[in-house]
């Protein structure tokens, strides 16, 4: 083991693509999703040596950091081994952004670092997904993948990465934050399900063909089915201000409070339909950020 520290690094993400149930190689259905990472929000985590056996975290709320941290010590160290662990974090909390799906993956890759250890990404899943009951995506950072975020499995692994995506961030509620382990899994009818097939088969060829306003109907479909379960106020409205400047679709935090519109991130176009939208979204009474590929 390093005397020094460990240092881990994990994207968060601007919510989903696309999430529901999804068929594996079993038929059996099984939640999943596909995560639209977002470079700009990372998770940063320093792991060192501690006198004691426990593993202390900065700060304290960090909970799932922590113990994602004593799972990984667990599982290629030495139980009982302590430690220190330092979250840096601007993965907004509470916004279904990944928050602490970024703490967890940094700091398995923090103390997988001070121990000199290279793991496999399946076993970096499965601590994870003990550490906080479900994990996104953003695991996979070259890769396209549908994830079943509660079992810690791949479902379909895409051949090529997304497309370039630009978007218009807007956060439908900012006084309300949704906790994902109190969230109850959305309960799907049986049109609904069946919809997820033909969902799944167009997001294989939007990603195949880097199509992506192919991808920004598939990210509509799914949102306008999430409408039932977690609803985003203004959605409607922010919709038709993205179709007024050229929006590719729409996409949600499927268990949290923010809404993108999506641009294609290679339109010569793009920056400038992307400032005119934020300017009609903030003459709306939205607070939109923009976060560009």
């Amino acid at each position: 083991m390093l005397d020094g520290a460990g240092i881990g690094v994990a994207f968060g993400h601007h919510g989903e693509l696309v999430q529901g149930l999804f068929e594996d190689d079993g038929a059996r259905l099984r939640r999943a999703l596909v995560s639209l990472p977002c470079r700009q929000l990372q998770s940063r985590a320093r792991f060192s040596a501690g006198d004691g056996d426990l593993v202390a975290v900065t700060p304290e709320s960090c909970d799932k950091a922590r113990r994602a941290a004593e799972l990984t010590i667990a599982r290629f160290g030495q139980r009982g081994t302590g430690g220190n662990l330092a979250i840096d974090s601007n993965v907004p909390v509470g916004r279904g952004m990944g928050s602490s799906t970024a703490d967890v993956l940094a700091s398995i890759q923090a103390v997988l670092g001070w121990l000199e250890i290279e793991a496999a990404s399946d076993e970096v899943m499965r601590i994870a997904v003990s550490a906080e009951t479900a994990c996104d995506s953003t695991l996979f950072k070259q890769q396209a993948v549908l994830f079943a975020h509660r079992d810690g499995i791949v479902l379909e692994a895409f051949r090529r990465p997304l497309p370039p995506v630009d978007l218009i961030s807007v956060d439908t509620t900012p006084d309300v934050t949704v906790d994902t382990l109190e969230y109850q899994p959305a309960r799907y009818d049986a049109s609904e399900i069946e919809t997820f097939r033909p969902l799944r088969s167009l997001l294989r060829t939007a990603i195949k063909h880097a199509d992506i306003r192919m991808l920004g109907r598939v990210a509509t479909a799914s949102a306008r089915i999430n409408e039932r379960f977690l609803p985003k106020p203004g959605l409607d409205e922010i919709e038709a201000i993205g179709c007024r400047f050229d929006a590719v679709g729409i996409q949600v935090a499927h268990s949290g409070t923010v809404v993108g519109l999506m641009f294609d991130g290679l339109d010569p176009k793009a920056s400038a339909n992307i400032d005119g939208a934020a300017d009609a979204l903030r003459g709306s009474g939205f607070d939109p950020a923009i976060f560009r590929h």
